[in-house]
């Protein structure tokens, strides 16, 4: 008994000693990726942030027009594309009713995203808005040989407001994200409400592609002063707002949330995207789940997932049952039964088409943004992703993932050759060669 007794002391001494070492442990992964980014890439994390999630079209949009009805000085809008459908429309009389009434707006999209997509905004749909005030400018239009201008295009979704408040994440302007689309369904993505410091970043990414394109510097006291709540730049004019109706933050961490901004730019910042994708999946100890539409990858980034599967870290994905580029899903499924092979939890969801583009990380932190995880988004294009160090919103994304996982199939490596046939395969494999072009 003596003996007995002994043992369960110890045993009781060592439990919570074990637990706060597993909670360091945790912890410190948190810490690990934030010295990466900070040391490797420069990136500023700011701690006063408020984010609220947009799972649905009509959440974004709810919030995004509301918001833009209370600007008073401008509006900056930067997408891969603005389709010319019922809520393009929507928007655009929306930002031409701003414009009249004084506010500065300026809107960007990029050509090659027009003209991909199948209501993309002409010639007249264009001097119509320009004829309402709106500044509305087409980044890097298509001209002969066209395929000089194939490559790097922006994929960015940012929209700023007054400098108080940033609309980002993976929603372009299409209506298809509230109604869905006859050929898949429902059309699921991810966007977000940012408000703090981290805004600021988003200002200072739209201004630099502004300037890119047609030499108006934005850079300045007049639009910078409004990002921050510690008052005016010294020397500049006081300039009071309205508060804009937003939506509330209502975790914990409202207004603490530690935000850091990465901006990946061809040539200038052209390996910061893919680099912290590794850093953060790299400090994993525990658990990751990724969603995303495309999950094709660069040589880097799949080096990193299967480097944290050696390292016993639970490594979770999420694809979509249905896609809208007519290759990728046999390139997906090879590199999806590659995974499996290695021990990756691998989930087809059935419902529509999940355009998501999140990775959530030992409970702690999470990214959101326009990355989808090929070659278009870490090799070619302008892209932007937060990075939150933030328990609560890593841990709403994780109950929309579990949610979601109820509308999946599991996917295991011997399915492979069973749900797909040998032109399946074959086309999986042979563009496979060629997957750092798409």
């Amino acid at each position: 008994m003596s003996l007995l007794r002994t043992f369960l002391s110890a045993f009781l001494m060592l439990v919570p000693c074990w637990l706060r070492a597993q909670q360091s442990g945790v912890q410190a992964s948190d810490e690990l990726f934030r010295q990466s980014l900070e040391q490797q890439l420069g990136v500023e994390f700011t701690k006063d942030n408020s984010i609220v999630l947009l799972h649905t079209g009509q959440a974004k949009f709810d919030a995004m027009f509301t918001a833009i009805r209370a600007a008073r000085h401008y509006v900056h809008l930067e997408y891969f594309n603005f389709r010319n459908d019922s809520i393009g429309l929507a928007l655009f009389d929306l930002l031409g009713q701003k414009a009249s009434e004084g506010v500065e707006v300026r809107a960007m999209f990029d050509s090659f995203g027009n003209s991909s997509n199948d209501s993309p905004l002409k010639r007249r749909h264009l001097e119509a808005i320009r004829a309402t005030g709106v500044k509305v400018e087409e980044f890097d239009p298509l001209k002969f040989p066209w395929f000089n201008h194939a490559f790097h295009r922006d994929h960015r979704k940012i929209v700023v407001i007054d400098g108080k408040v940033c609309f980002t994440g993976g929603m372009n302007v299409a209506d298809y994200y509230i109604h869905g689309r006859p050929e898949y369904g429902e059309w699921r993505d991810m966007h977000m409400q940012l408000t703090g410091s981290a805004v600021r970043e988003y200002e200072r990414i739209f201004a630099r592609m502004w300037w890119q394109q047609t030499g108006e510097v934005l850079l300045n006291e007049k639009y910078l002063d409004f990002n921050t709540s510690y008052g005016p730049l010294p020397g500049s004019a006081d300039v009071s707002h309205a508060q804009l109706p937003l939506l509330a933050d209502t975790t914990s961490t409202s207004g603490s949330k530690v935000v850091g901004v990465v901006d990946r730019r061809p040539y200038a910042t052209s390996k910061n995207m893919r680099k912290a994708y590794v850093a953060a999946i790299d400090a994993a100890q525990r658990n990751i789940q990724i969603v995303n539409p495309y999950p094709v990858n660069v040589k880097s980034v799949r080096r990193a997932m299967r480097r944290a599967l050696k390292r016993g870290v639970r490594l979770e994905i999420m694809v979509s049952a249905n896609s809208d580029v007519p290759i990728t899903p046999d390139v997906v499924a090879l590199e999806m039964r590659n995974f499996a092979r290695r021990g990756a939890e691998v989930y087809y969801n059935q419902t529509g088409f999940h355009h998501s583009k999140v990775m959530m990380v030992d409970d702690i932190y999470c990214t959101v943004g326009s990355t989808n995880l090929d070659a278009r988004s870490f090799l070619f294009d302008y892209e932007v992703n937060s990075f939150i160090l933030d328990r609560s919103t890593t841990s709403q994304l994780q109950q929309i993932f579990e949610a979601d996982k109820k509308n999946c199939i599991p996917f295991k490596a011997s399915d492979y050759r069973r749900n797909y046939n040998f032109g399946h395969r074959l086309t999986g494999h042979f563009f496979s060669l060629f997957r750092g072009f798409f």
